[in-house]
C-alpha cells in the first residue's frame, strides 16, 4: 500500500525544491548574449550576490557546482606550495581540502569531530605556533551538511585576529548563505564562495565566489590562476568575460528570480523562518531521542544548523526507514555521508520550504518509526508544532 499520489517532498539537503516560479523563469527561449536584457541580469546578480554575503568587495559566477567555487577561491590567491589550514568538523572542509591538495597546495588539517564545531580556541593555539606565518589560507564550512554542524564564523575570526595571523579566512556558505546569517565584511571573511542548488533555490550548475580587499591583493601574485577561473580576466570590459565564454542562461534567469524571492520575503526574515523551522525540527529530534535508539548528531545545541539535522541511529533499519518515507509517504530524506554513512538520516530544512512542508516530513518520519517498530519517544510531531505556535 502506498500514500505517495500527490506532490513529492524532496527534503535531503541540496538539491533542494525549486520553486514554480524559478522553473518558469528558465522556461524561455536563449537571448543574445553580446546585448540586450541578459547584460542587466548579470549586473543584477553579481550586485544580489554583494547583498546576499553582506559585502563590497568583488563577486563572481561560474557555471559549476560547489567544488568549481572551492578551485576559484584557491587558485585566485595562493601560490604552488603555501600552506592551507583545514579546520574540520565534517566532511565538506576536508572535501576542499582534498581539492586544495591536488593543486600543490601543503594542505594541514587542524583535527575536529564531527559532533561538534570547530573550536576557536584550537585555532588560535595553532596560528600562534606559526610564527613564521607560513600558513597563508585557513579553509572552513559555516554549515557541514556531513554532520549537521553550524560553525561560528565571526568567533574563528577573533581567534584568528587574537593569534595576530594574516593567512586568508576563507568561508563555504553552501548550506548557509540564504538561511543562516552571514556578514562577509563585518566578520572579516577575505573570500566566500557558495552554489545555487541549497538555499538559493535555483537548480544544480552555478556557483558564486565573493573577494574582499585582502584577496584581491593575494590575486595580483597567485601563481594558480586558470583561464576559466581568473579573476582578472572575468573583470574585463566585455560580458562574456564575466564567464569566460558563453554565459549560462538559462540558470542564470533563474537566479535572477531566486533573488527577487529572497529579496520580496526579506534576507532576515529568510534567516528567521529558517530558525523557526529549524528549531520545530530539533523539538521534534528531543522527543524521538528520549527511548536512546536515535539521537541528534551534534552534541552541542549552540552547533545545530539551521539548514539541515543530522540524526543518528543507535539501533533501528536507517535504510528502511528512508525507503518507506520515499515509497509510501511520497517524502525522500537524505542519508548520512562520510564517517556517518549508512549510520543515521538528515532532514533538510533549507530553501523554498514552509511548515506543512517540514510538518509533513516530520510526521513521515515519525510514522516510520511506528510503522517499523524503531523505539521513539512519542509525539516529536506535536512538540514541533506546540514550538511554531507559541513562537509565531
Amino acid at each position: 500500500m502506498t500514500l505517495r499520489n500527490g506532490k513529492e517532498f524532496l527534503m535531503i539537503p541540496g538539491p533542494t525544491n525549486v520553486p514554480e516560479e524559478i522553473l518558469r523563469a528558465m522556461h524561455r527561449p536563449a537571448v543574445d548574449i553580446y546585448e540586450g536584457p541578459l547584460l542587466e541580469t548579470t549586473g543584477f546578480c553579481l550586485h544580489g550576490l554583494q547583498r546576499l554575503f553582506r559585502t563590497e568587495g568583488k563577486t563572481y559566477i561560474y557555471a559549476a557546482n560547489g567544488h568549481g567555487a572551492w578551485d576559484a577561491a584557491l587558485c585566485n590567491t595562493l601560490k604552488r606550495g603555501d600552506k592551507v589550514l583545514v579546520l574540520e568538523s565534517g566532511r565538506f572542509a576536508l572535501g576542499w581540502g582534498e581539492a586544495a591538495n591536488v593543486l600543490d597546495l601543503d594542505i594541514e588539517v587542524l583535527p575536529g569531530a564531527w559532533d561538534k564545531g570547530v573550536d576557536p580556541a584550537h585555532l588560535q593555539e595553532r596560528l600562534k605556533q606559526d610564527t613564521a606565518h607560513e600558513i597563508k589560507a585557513i579553509l572552513v564550512v559555516q554549515v557541514d551538511t556531513a554532520s549537521g554542524v553550524w560553525n561560528d564564523i565571526a568567533a574563528l575570526r577573533k581567534a584568528i585576529d587574537a593569534a595576530s595571523h594574516p593567512a586568508l579566512f576563507m568561508v563555504d556558505t553552501i548550506a548557509s548563505l540564504g538561511c543562516m546569517p552571514f556578514e562577509m565584511d563585518a566578520w572579516g571573511v577575505d573570500v566566500a564562495l557558495t552554489g545555487s542548488q541549497k538555499g538559493l533555490m535555483c537548480p544544480p550548475g552555478l556557483s558564486f565566489v565573493a573577494a574582499g580587499p585582502k584577496a584581491d591583493k593575494a590575486h595580483e601574485t597567485a601563481e594558480l590562476r586558470t583561464n576559466y577561473t581568473d579573476w582578472t580576466f572575468r573583470q574585463g570590459p566585455e560580458h562574456y568575460q564575466k564567464y569566460c565564454g558563453t554565459p549560462p542562461e538559462h540558470l542564470l534567469f533563474a537566479f535572477h528570480k531566486a533573488l527577487d524571492l529572497i529579496f520580496e520575503e526579506g534576507l532576515e526574515k529568510t534567516w528567521h523562518r529558517h530558525a523557526l523551522l529549524g528549531e520545530a525540527t530539533r523539538r521534534a529530534v528531543a522527543v524521538w531521542a528520549e527511548k536512546g535508539a536515535v539521537d541528534f548528531n551534534i552534541t552541542d545545541a549552540h552547533a545545530r544548523s539551521n539548514s539541515v539535522t543530522v540524526v543518528r541511529f543507535n539501533e533501528g533499519d536507517v535504510a528502511a526507514l528512508r525507503t518507506f518515507t520515499k515509497e509510501v509517504c511520497g517524502v525522500t530524506i537524505g542519508g548520512t555521508i562520510g564517517e556517518l554513512s549508512g549510520k543515521g538520516i538528515r532532514i533538510a530544512h533549507m530553501g523554498h520550504v514552509n511548515a506543512v512542508m517540514l510538518l509533513g516530513t516530520l510526521s513521515a518520519i515519525e510514522l516510520g518509526f511506528q510503522k517499523l517498530g524503531i523505539p521513539h519517544g512519542r509525539g516529536g510531531v506535536q512538540a514541533a508544532m506546540d514550538y511554531l505556535a507559541g513562537a509565531l
